[in-house]
């Protein structure tokens, strides 16, 4: 059986920025890569947004 079917959570992938990569399976690596993938398009949603927001706002009190 393997490790994830013996009914314990299994635990939360996470990356630390500069982390030694030399002990992590191809697999470990891939996750991590899908991860950070993920955040740097949920950074740049957040960016438009915000960016958005102060065009409006920059744009109704020039007038």
């Amino acid at each position: 059986m393997a490790m994830e079917d013996d009914g314990r959570p299994r635990r939360k992938i996470t990356h630390e920025i500069g982390q030694d990569l030399s002990l992590l399976s191809v697999e470990e690596l891939t996750e991590r890569v899908a991860l950070l993938k993920t955040e740097i398009a949920r950074l740049e949603e957040a960016a438009t947004r915000k960016r958005a927001s102060r065009d409006a706002a920059d744009h109704f009190f020039k007038k």
